[in-house]
């Protein structure tokens, strides 16, 4: 705050999608699970938001 400093933080997290239905872009909901391989202890649980078409 003294120096008006701006900081963005964002996290990536590997997300299984068993279906293969949801693209890149759009907003979903992630639930903690079982580890499912090295990288992926998440699965997709609901789509929020359908990407927008560009």
């Amino acid at each position: 705050p003294i120096y008006d400093k701006i900081v963005i933080k964002s996290s990536k997290y590997h997300a299984h999608d068993e279906s293969g239905e949801y693209k890149m872009g759009d907003l979903i909901e992630i639930a903690e699970s079982r580890p499912i391989s090295k990288t992926k202890s998440w699965v997709v649980t609901r789509l929020v938001q359908k990407a927008a078409i560009v």
